[in-house]
C-alpha cells in the first residue's frame, strides 16, 4: 500500500526583482515512487503543471546551491524570510519560484519520517517495477 504527503502552499512567481505573482501549489511525495517529489504548481489552466525531481536534490537545495540545467534550487533570505528559491527551465521557457523554506523544510523531513534515507527500496518490488518499465506489464 502507498502512502502519500501532501502539502499545499503559496509560491511566489519571480517576474522582476520586485515584481512577485502569488502561485497555488501542492508538494507530493509517495512512498510508491520514494526517490522522487513533485511540484505542481496551480496556473488557472484546468490541469497544474508540474515537475518531479528527485527528493535529495530538494534536501541539498534546502541547505546550498544545487542542480544544474532543468532544475535549480538554493536557499536565500534571513531569518522569517528564508526562502527556497526554484529556477526551472524547459523548453517551454523559464520561471524562478519562491517558497517559505521552513514550510518546505517541514513537510520534506516529514517525507523521511515516512520512507528513512537508505531505505527507498525495501517497499519496492523491483522485478515488477522492471518489468512495467520494459514491457508495459506487471
Amino acid at each position: 500500500m502507498a502512502y502519500y504527503l501532501d502539502k499545499s502552499l503559496d509560491m511566489q512567481l519571480v517576474l522582476a526583482p520586485h515584481e512577485h505573482v502569488t502561485v497555488s501549489a501542492c508538494l507530493r511525495y509517495g512512498s510508491d515512487d520514494p526517490y522522487a517529489v513533485t511540484f505542481a504548481f496551480h496556473t488557472g489552466s484546468e490541469a497544474p503543471v508540474t515537475w518531479t525531481f528527485a527528493r535529495d536534490l530538494l534536501a541539498d537545495g534546502i541547505l546550498r546551491q544545487t542542480g544544474d540545467g532543468d532544475i535549480r534550487l538554493w536557499p536565500s533570505g534571513t531569518g522569517h524570510h528564508m526562502v527556497l528559491n526554484l529556477a526551472l527551465s524547459s523548453p517551454a521557457g523559464h520561471a524562478r519560484l519562491a517558497a517559505p523554506l521552513r514550510v518546505v523544510t517541514d513537510w520534506l523531513t516529514r517525507t523521511y519520517r515516512l520512507v528513512p534515507a537508505g531505505q527507498e527500496t525495501e517497499g519496492l518490488d523491483v522485478e515488477a517495477e522492471l518489468c512495467r518499465m520494459l514491457h508495459g506489464t506487471g
